[in-house]
């Protein structure tokens, strides 16, 4: 890093060390206790920069450690064997120091991301009939066996299921430590080519599937005014039993200044479709600010995260050839069976390394 990026990095740290001090101390103060929201606030953001502060005060304390060893190498009366442990102290303290700094900038740079920890997702089948819906719902086992094996909770929101139990869409939550520093990247086309289990000559189809990622909001990331809100209220339609049309409980969401809508009818309970319907109204506004604000703050700048454009192809699944192909990084696997399977971390590492090193370079 140039000595004049450096200074204007280490002066960012020195901000946020301030800003951490200051948190510290408000926490501290009883006023503060007996106000649940300021305390709630403030302790998610004491949270995010703990990681960054813990290591900055370790590259501090390593600096300090080079001036005294520094210090006693200029020292001409110190006996020669001293003098050469402080060398040997010199060499390792100055990796350390380059270590550090290397490590402090990768998690600023991720911080935001791996402080979320929920998400919402929304799988859709694309083109290809019922092959698509077939692979939408091999993409929804896919990220729940990854959740698995990451032991974060899946949530099932809402389903609509095919004759042939293909999904035309799913809308599931997932929460767990950094759920959307591993997942945020799924979001956008993706496209599979296979012989269809419809297909009776063999041939290779291309069907797709969109994804949505959704940061699930907490409370306070997001207050929506109650009258921007009107409220449908309907009888459910399709398949459900008995209930069905008969008593009204689909619940159908429309904020006014965005003209985002959310439907849901999934459950016989008017009460639970609401909450439902609440929930994911949320999330999608959430992503629609957030989305505005990344627009503006990235005109300059290139970040992968969140960005997915649900029209934009990011990943192709051939099955003939066992390959996951990403385009965003060019990357091939030819381990598409595992990848299916959950086994999803060689791909996401590769996409957090990525967008890792744009961030950096964008400092």
């Amino acid at each position: 890093m140039p000595e004049e990026e450096k200074d204007s990095f280490l002066a960012k740290l020195d901000e946020i060390e301030a800003r951490y001090s200051e948190i510290e101390k408000q926490l501290a103060e009883p006023i503060t206790a007996s106000d649940h929201n300021k305390l709630i606030a403030l302790s998610k953001e004491q949270g995010k920069l703990k990681a960054i502060v813990t290591k900055y005060r370790e590259y501090k304390a390593t600096i300090a450690g080079i001036k005294d060893a520094e210090e006693i190498l200029k020292d001409s009366t110190v006996d020669e064997d001293f003098s050469a442990l402080a060398k040997e102290e010199l060499l390792q303290l100055e990796a350390k120091k380059t270590a550090l700094l290397e490590e402090i900038q990768s998690t600023l740079v991720m911080a935001d991301d791996v402080s979320v920890n929920s998400v919402i997702m929304e799988i859709r089948a694309g083109t290809g009939g019922e092959e698509a819906a077939l692979f939408a719902r091999d993409l929804y086992n896919m990220y729940t066996k990854y959740a698995e094996d990451h032991r974060w909770k899946v949530e099932p929101i809402s389903f609509s299921v095919t004759e042939k139990n293909g999904l035309r869409e799913v809308i599931f939550s997932v929460k767990g430590p950094g759920v959307w520093s591993e997942l945020g990247y799924e979001g956008g086309g993706h496209r599979v080519q296979r012989v269809p289990q419809t297909e009776s000559q063999g041939r290779i189809h291309t069907s797709a599937a969109t994804v949505a990622v959704l940061p699930e909001p907490q409370g306070l990331d997001i207050q929506i005014n109650p009258a921007d809100v009107v409220e449908h209220v309907s009888r459910s339609s399709g398949p459900g039993g008995q209930n069905v049309n008969k008593v009204s409980s689909a619940i159908r969401l429309e904020h006014i200044p965005t003209g985002i809508t959310v439907s849901m009818q999934d459950e016989q309970s008017q009460h639970k479709n609401r909450a439902k319907a609440w929930r994911l109204l949320r999330s999608r506004l959430y992503e629609y600010y957030e989305s505005k604000k990344r627009a503006e703050r990235d005109s300059k700048r290139k970040t992968m995260i969140g960005s997915g454009d649900r029209s934009e192809k990011i990943r192709t699944y051939n099955f003939p050839q066992n390959r996951v192909t990403d385009h965003r990084i060019n990357l091939s696997l030819y381990s598409l069976d595992r990848i299916m399977d959950g086994d999803m971390g060689e791909l996401t590492a590769a996409l957090k390394d990525y967008d890792r090193q744009q961030r950096l370079k964008n400092l």
